[in-house]
Order: C-alpha cells, then structure tokens, then sequence
C-alpha cells in the first residue's frame, strides 16, 4: 500500500513537468527562410501554428501573398497572413516530440503528415511526410523568435 502510495504521489508531482515540456513549442518560430513567422499555441488540447508575419519583400502590390496553389479555388484568394500551417500536435512525452500533426505547405497547396522535435529550445526541426513513412520526408528548422 505504501508503495502504491509513492507512486501516487510521485506521479502527482510529474504530471507539471510534462506539461512544461509540452509547452516548450509554444512561441513565435521563423520559417527555415526567415521570410515568415509563425505563432504556435496551444488550442482545443492540440498544438497549432499560424502565419502572423512576413517580410515586406514578399507582398505583392502592398499586399501578403494569397494562397493561390490551394487545390481548393475557394481558397486560393485568401492570405497567407493569418493562415494556419500546423494543425493536431500534441505530445509524446516518451519520444519526447510532438506528433499526429499536419504542415500545410502553402508553395505546393499540400498538406503532410508532421512530427516536430525541439533540439534546445530555440530550434525546431519538423518532418513532413507523406504515406504514414518518416522516412519518405523532408525536414525544416524554424528558429524561435519574438513578435
């Protein structure tokens, strides 16, 4: 019983240090080209990312670039400037990466598979994938930022 109760306890007081693990993903990343930030939060249980910046250079006519290789038309006008990029993260504790995720590639109009992985705390390394194969991917680093 003693023992039972040890491990209650002691879990009791690890259940904070997951979730200050978890949340180390949250914050303002650069895209590997430091042409776009990205807002990545916690929403609805699950770990998202949203454009919520580009460098001038890359509007068009004084405006953010649109979504135009979208497949849907519908979508296709929209900005890239509020979009969200990631979508469904949430975090393996014992792999220690955020996975179950998607990256919509706004270049291609496709959406992949993700799984991320912080290596310190200011660099993340995400792996697209397609077919439910890592090793079919290609990885990107987005650098931590501020707003």
């Amino acid at each position: 019983m003693k023992k039972l109760l040890l491990l209650f306890v002691l879990g009791m007081f690890s259940m904070p240090l997951v979730a200050q693990n978890a949340n180390k993903i949250e914050g303002i990343w650069w895209n590997e080209e430091k042409t776009t930030k990205i807002h990545v939060e916690l929403k609805d249980g699950k770990y998202i990312g949203t454009v919520v910046y580009m460098i001038p250079e890359k509007y068009e006519n004084g405006e953010a670039p649109k979504d135009k290789n979208n497949p849907d038309p519908a979508l296709q006008s929209r900005s890239i400037v509020g979009l969200q990029l990631l979508d469904g993260f949430v975090f393996n504790e014992r792999r220690n990466e955020w996975k179950d995720g998607t990256i919509y590639d706004p270049e291609s109009g496709k959406t992949y598979s993700c799984f991320a992985r912080l290596e310190g705390d200011d660099l993340m390394k995400l792996r697209g994938f397609v077919g439910g194969m890592r090793m079919l991917g290609r990885t990107s680093q987005w650098f931590r930022t501020e707003l």
